[in-house]
């Protein structure tokens, strides 16, 4: 297998972009992450989206936006895997290139949310569940994270207030971030204060829906430190699947395919969990962001919110995560989240993101998760040199 590196980035503001379509919007990223990279075409192009076939009735997104961002004629595909889309657009990028199959390849994750409103989006959202054993019963996903983060507050005694160091964090980042779909700040009183959604999932639990697009340019690192001056190398790329229904899993407050992909990733990097610099979670909800610091190694299972209120987890905390304010502040863009995430990890190993800057970032990992943790895609990334 050969050594992968992202050469290009590029990405739209999360947004309700009610005047651009999806082509439109993954024309903008790819463009960007072209003229980055200083090149005009690739050999294949990887897009990653969770609803497009459900929200914007099209479902042929490889050839479509093949064709309109001028290339014609290339491998094109759609990669889905629920909210973890991006991530595993991602994946089958770095496994193209890796494996000698092409030698410059083009990852997009692009999603349109907001065309539609209320329990048309809502029944799409549920798509990413059990369709059996779940939605069936009245289930959504907000429905699913209260009942985990209800039965966690129930086994590890913690408070619902004891979440708000994620929301509040994520805020104080999104603020920063040009491209973040909220950028108010967050006061401890005003979470407290905030309407229920689904007890004890409340509005700043939870993160909104938005449309936007992100994409990378990916080529081997041999040929990468002669096309750009900072090149960032995908020293890992692994996944992992869980039961799809939460009632199924032996353990439903710890997510097993987040921890094995994560085990796995830091396998192949040579690395641990003591070694990340920073981390690009799947914060969909507060409860799954505390889940997930705890099945990758940064807390101990029952200990994950303290990271929260200790500031374990801001710009110069032990463990920095949604540094450009994560889902919750520069919105969940469903299947373009996973490549968002790497396109953040990249400026800030590129020492490029202004503000939201974590000091001395060498290495960086992000984690996808689609629906409540079924799939779990965890890359990490390290500069080189």
């Amino acid at each position: 297998m050969r050594d992968v590196s992202i050469i290009g980035i590029g990405q739209t503001p999360v947004a309700e972009h009610w005047g651009t379509s999806i082509r439109d919007l993954a024309a903008e990223a790819a463009q960007a992450a072209l003229d980055d990279a200083g090149l005009q075409k690739v050999e294949a192009l990887y897009v990653g989206n969770m609803l497009a076939g459900e929200l914007s009735h099209q479902e042929h997104l490889g050839a479509l936006i093949a064709d309109f961002i001028g290339l014609r004629g290339v491998e094109a595909a759609r990669i889905e895997a629920a909210d973890a889309s991006g991530g595993a657009a991602l994946r089958q990028g770095y496994l193209a290139v890796a494996s000698g199959a092409v030698d410059l390849a083009l990852v997009i994750g692009v999603e349109k949310f907001t065309d539609v409103v209320g329990n048309y989006r809502l029944g799409a959202l549920t798509t990413s569940m059990d369709a059996d054993y779940e939605s069936a019963q009245g289930a959504t996903p907000i429905a699913l994270a209260a009942l985990i983060m209800r039965r966690y507050m129930y086994e590890f005694g913690v408070e619902a207030g004891d979440f708000a160091g994620f929301s509040i964090n994520a805020h104080a980042n999104g603020a920063l971030n040009p491209r973040a779909m909220y950028r108010n700040r967050l006061r401890p009183e005003s979470f407290a204060r905030a309407p229920v959604v689904a007890p004890p999932v409340t509005l700043f639990d939870a993160a909104p829906e938005g449309d936007g697009a992100a994409a990378l340019v990916l080529t081997t690192t041999e040929r990468a430190v002669d096309l750009v001056p900072a090149p960032v190398r995908i020293a890992a790329s692994a996944v992992a699947t869980d039961a799809l229904a939460v009632h199924e899993r032996s353990d439903p407050l710890f997510l097993s395919a987040a921890n094995i992909s994560a085990g796995r990733a830091y396998e192949q990097a040579k690395i641990g969990p003591q070694d990340i610099d920073l981390f690009e979670l799947h914060d969909a909800f507060t409860i799954l962001a505390v889940m997930t610091l705890e099945a990758c190694g940064f807390a101990e299972q029952g200990t994950g919110y303290r990271l929260g209120n200790e500031a374990g987890i801001g710009l110069k905390g032990s463990i920095p995560i949604s540094t450009f304010g994560g889902l919750k502040a520069r919105g969940h863009a469903g299947g373009a989240t996973g490549v968002y995430q790497a396109v953040e990890l990249v400026l800030q190993l590129r020492g490029k993101a202004g503000d939201n800057q974590v000091p001395d970032a060498r290495i960086g990992m992000a984690q996808n998760l689609g629906g409540m943790g079924g799939t779990a895609i965890t890359h990490i990334l390290r500069t080189i040199g």
